[in-house]
């Protein structure tokens, strides 16, 4: 059987467009003699559409939409994901369904069994879990499909509570049971860097224990927060990856189940590298998805603002980037000509506009009311906020979007002024720690300089008092990421994580900061998610909390 795999970009809720990427690849697989092509999880609405699916509307135009698309799988099958209207009466309306489309009309639907509830998922919220399990019979092979979480019956868990009692059912034992030719999974995977290794040995591990070739068809794009990353492949009964399919962009791809050919793998690239890749593609489609297309954003001669702008340019092109250089009378001359060098490096439009004027004003007017008090983190916020009047100024203005810099060290610490450098319609680094950041800078520059050696050497400041320095604040970045990620993505104890080797003072001072400040990100743009455990929808923390 010739089977086609289509790795598209999707947007929530256009049916049309969405509808029309489907029906133009079926038509591409039907000429190149495919017999089936497969399409990923909820391919129709967008992954996730979280309560648009309790709009009667918006189900309907997917159930339409798939009869459409239907009408072109004539001389060919397709499997697509969409929701479906649970007809019993116990359950939810909803499930999570594979649609598998020929002769014009729909053959038959497999219910999604493994809802996940974890970090940014919630499809028990909105799906019934299948309890009924059969193959598709097409053409003389038997296929089982499913979606998902599906094929690997487990879940990646930082900790072992529980973890053998996630499931009790598996759809691959029940399907199993069927002795299908090969396994169709169709899925909706976000890229996570400390997880995107787990991925693959369960698709590995799955068609080794049960003997079985398995297609897994994964989409690619982002949705707000959400980066989808691709890399579908056609795996072998033997475990083996025969066929892999490009990450962060659409591709296609057809395999002869009778004459698989050679290997066609990608090209291995470095952690870092995917990482910017994914927030490349995590700008870009914010921006096109959201109809906009010009970016601002302050520059401040820093690392974090460096790297940001270095992307936005590389996802929405250098004459849509504009950006605004705002000194204080702290702010040091390298600093200024570090982000006029970076600027012009890049070939954007700046201004450079001295705030020192309006700090002036703002701390004259307030000093009656500030009497009898001395300076302190008050005045240095209102250099923040005054700096953050005026990039919104140029964002309300012009149309741009203002991205927020501000990295996960300084997010889970609250090391940033609300209303001020935390101001932004997207967070591009808020899921990146600090020496992440240091570490894209270096492969931004792999090729030549682009960010400004100094920029990346000297000691991070935030330049809003003489001489400062973050350490004044917060540990060395190498300690505090280091202390932040077994926090907060490996969910790690105080005494676990100063078992490692740090100062258990120190580590409760650093988790005491992170959980004072979660109204701070509560308020806080949204945020690229490029890990297994982001600020936002993934990590849902009371505000208000004695812990």
């Amino acid at each position: 059987m010739k089977v086609a795999i289509a790795q598209l970009n999707y947007t929530i809720g256009d049916f049309e467009g969405n509808s029309n990427k489907i029906i133009q690849q079926i038509n591409s697989a039907k000429s190149d003699d495919a017999d089936l092509v497969i399409f990923s999880e909820l391919s129709i609405t967008g992954y996730y559409p979280h309560d648009l699916l309790e709009k009667k509307e918006f189900i309907l135009k997917a159930e339409s939409a798939i009869s459409e698309i239907a009408k072109s799988c004539v001389g060919i099958a397709a499997v697509v994901g969409a929701p479906r209207i649970n007809e019993s009466e116990r359950g939810k309306q909803l499930f999570n369904s594979a649609f598998f489309l020929t002769d014009g009309k729909i053959k038959s639907i497999q219910n999604k069994t493994l809802l996940p509830t974890y970090d940014i998922f919630d499809e028990y919220r909105h799906f019934e879990p299948n309890r009924d399990f059969s193959v598709v019979e097409y053409r003389g092979e038997k296929i089982a499909i499913t979606i998902c979480e599906d094929l690997w019956d487990e879940l990646p868990t930082a900790n072992e509570f529980g973890k053998d009692k996630l499931y009790r059912v598996s759809p691959m034992e029940e399907l199993s049971k069927f002795n299908p030719d090969f396994v169709v999974n169709i899925s909706a995977s976000p890229f996570s860097y400390n997880q995107e290794g787990w991925r693959k040995n369960v698709l590995i591990n799955k068609a080794k224990n049960y003997n079985i070739p398995i297609f897994y068809v994964n989409q690619i794009g982002a949705q707000t927060e959400l980066i989808f990353d691709g890399g579908s492949v056609f795996i072998d009964k033997n475990g083996e990856i025969i066929k892999e399919l490009k990450y962060f962009e659409e591709d296609n791809l057809l395999v002869d189940t009778l004459n698989i050919g050679d290997k066609q793998l990608q090209n291995k690239v470095e952690t870092t590298g995917k990482i910017h890749d994914a927030l490349v593609l995590g700008i870009r489609d914010y921006f096109r998805k959201m109809g906009f297309k010009k970016a601002t954003l302050g520059l401040s001669g820093g690392i974090d603002s460096a790297v940001t702008v270095v992307l936005a340019v590389r996802a929405l092109g250098a004459e849509n980037v504009r950006v605004l250089l705002m000194p204080s009378k702290y702010s040091s001359d390298h600093s200024i000509e570090d982000a006029r060098v970076l600027a012009e490096n890049l070939k954007i439009k700046y201004e450079i506009v001295n705030i020192q004027s309006a700090v002036d004003k703002f701390e004259t007017e307030l000093a009656p009311l500030f009497e009898g008090t001395s300076p302190d983190v008050t005045e240095e916020n209102i250099q923040a906020r005054t700096r953050g009047i005026y990039v919104m100024a140029i964002s309300n203005k012009f149309g741009h979007i203002l991205l927020n810099t501000t990295n996960k060290s300084e997010c889970a610490v609250g090391y940033g002024t609300l209303y001020g450098d935390m101001n932004g319609g997207i967070a591009v680094l808020g899921d990146v720690y600090k020496m992440e950041v240091f570490r894209l800078s270096r492969f931004i520059n792999k090729d030549g300089e682009v960010i400004p050696e100094n920029s990346i050497v000297k000691p991070p400041s935030a330049e809003l008092r003489p001489d400062q320095k973050d350490t004044d604040s917060l540990p060395e970045y190498k300690d505090l990421d280091e202390i932040l990620f077994n926090y907060i993505e490996l969910n790690k104890s105080p005494k676990e994580i100063a078992a490692l080797g740090f100062d258990e003072a120190e580590v409760r001072r650093v988790i005491r900061m992170v959980n004072m400040n979660e109204y701070k990100r509560f308020q806080m743009a949204p945020v690229l998610r490029i890990s297994s455990k982001a600020f936002g929808f993934g990590r849902k923390m009371p505000l208000v909390a004695k812990y």
